[in-house]
């Protein structure tokens, strides 16, 4: 009878409709994660059978790999430039969004329709968009006496012309969040401060910039996540050239493990990555929380 009634109970029914998705995110995600930490102690090609472990050996060979460290100052100089440069697009953009004038429906969804659309297509509206012979970026730059440029081909290049795609693609994003965070701004607040005296540039910078900070620490925290973890538009555009230089971490790792059959180094970079993720997300959380405002 206990049985019975366990089997009917709705913990039973709970876990029967829950089951399909934790054993895909076990197999799929929690599996995987495991056997990475253990390949990261081995040399493996992932074919071998029996890969010896070799302890902290991969790990320790980080330090004297060049590549690794290119590939990292290639993707710091990536986040530097893609969160700020969306975070900051995407705020300048829901403050001209967030009013009330004829079509602003169409305007809102005209700039997130890039976000939807797949990464590939956006890559190659980019190079047709760069192209050094036909593109439109070009022919706008010869009119003012420059260029042409080949934006993807350029060793100095390359890596700003990613970003730039990057930017234009997430930005939609950012700006839904920040429409969002600023329809939550109460409005007696901008009122009281209005009949205070406070200007435009006033009332933005000591009422709804403060107020909107828990969206901004959630877009730095997440736009750096996402930028550390770049790979799908360097893997179409660019390959990690010209000459690496869009080599970045999640590319070089890619490259090492499925191209050249390390396998087992390339795991340690995977792991070392997640930790300097971890350890960044933590220090922007410890920052935020000391100087970001939660109204109650």
């Amino acid at each position: 009878m206990g049985v019975r009634r366990a089997l009917r109970s709705d913990h039973a029914v709970g876990w029967a409709l829950a089951f399909p998705a934790v054993f895909l995110i076990t197999v799929f995600g929690l599996v995987p994660i495991v056997w990475s930490f253990v390949l990261s102690f081995q040399k493996t090609n992932l074919i071998a059978p029996n890969p010896p472990f070799v302890g902290l050996a991969n790990y320790r060979a980080l330090a004297k790999d060049p590549v690794f460290r290119l590939s990292v100052v290639h993707s710091l100089i990536y986040t530097a430039l893609f969160v700020p440069l969306s975070v900051g697009g995407a705020l300048a953009l829901a403050m001209a969004l967030n009013r009330k004038i004829h079509g602003i429906r169409l305007y809102r969804t005209a700039v997130f329709v890039p976000v939807v659309a797949s990464t590939i297509a956006t890559a190659i509206m980019f190079l047709v968009l760069f192209d050094k012979n036909f593109g439109l970026a070009n022919w706008a730059l010869e009119k003012v006496g420059l260029g042409p440029f080949g934006f993807f081909e350029s060793v100095d290049g390359a890596l700003y012309s990613i970003v730039a795609m990057t930017v234009w693609g997430w930005l939609g994003f950012d700006v839904i969040i920040y429409l969002a965070a600023l329809q939550g701004v109460p409005q007696e607040l901008i009122e009281a401060a209005a009949i205070d005296g406070a200007g435009r540039w006033s009332l933005f910078r000591n009422v709804t910039l403060p107020l909107l900070g828990p969206a901004t620490l959630f877009l730095v925290v997440w736009s750096t996540i996402n930028a550390l973890q770049l790979f799908d538009e360097v893997y179409f555009l660019t390959r990690g050239g010209p000459l690496r230089a869009t080599y970045v971490v999640v590319y070089y790792l890619f490259d090492l493990a499925f191209q050249r059959g390390i396998a087992g180094y390339a795991a340690a970079i995977a792991y070392v990555l997640f930790l300097a993720i971890l350890a960044l997300t933590i220090v922007q959380l410890w920052v935020g929380k000391k100087v970001v405002y939660y109204s109650s």
